[in-house]
């Protein structure tokens, strides 16, 4: 799997360069965009659930990468939002690097499988080192977007 399923993460749910400062400013930035995809929720709820899923464990992954996830009812597919910062932020990763790179993700509260499955794909996809250089290198939505979404069609959605 080299890439997002296309329809995971659309460029109204990507940014570049973003300011966000601090953990809870990067996971406000990731409930507002993920909110746009969720109409029966409010970008607060949506925080609320990424603050809670944070105090469970860090979703620092390593690398400056962060993948804060959350299950949601009534949700009827999974949304995800790309944020690289334009200043790294303690988000208290194992490695103990600060993130510059932040995948957030919604997932059904049904779909434990397809939750874990999906977490699993974004780890594979962030740990190359060539995916987060070219996500750094993006200078635009459009340039983060076709690193995100390269050979889609390869990925599995099941």
């Amino acid at each position: 799997m080299s890439s997002l399923p296309a329809e995971l993460v659309a460029a109204d749910r990507i940014r570049v360069a973003d300011a966000a400062a601090s953990k809870d400013g990067v996971l406000a930035r990731a409930a507002t965009l993920l909110a746009a995809s969720c109409p029966s929720t409010t970008p607060q709820s949506l925080l609320d659930r990424l603050r809670e899923r944070e105090r469970s464990g860090s979703t620092g992954f390593g690398h400056g990468v962060a993948l804060p996830h959350a299950r949601l009812p009534g949700l009827d597919h999974p949304v995800g939002a790309f944020i690289r910062l334009s200043n790294r932020v303690d988000f208290g990763a194992l490695d103990g690097d600060p993130v510059d790179l932040v995948f957030a993700l919604l997932v059904p509260q049904e779909q434990v499988d397809h939750h874990l499955q999906l977490l699993a794909a974004l780890a594979g996809l962030f740990g190359r080192e060539e995916v987060r250089r070219r996500l750094r290198e993006a200078g635009t939505v459009e340039a983060a977007a076709a690193v995100l979404l390269a050979d889609s069609d390869s990925w599995g959605t099941a």
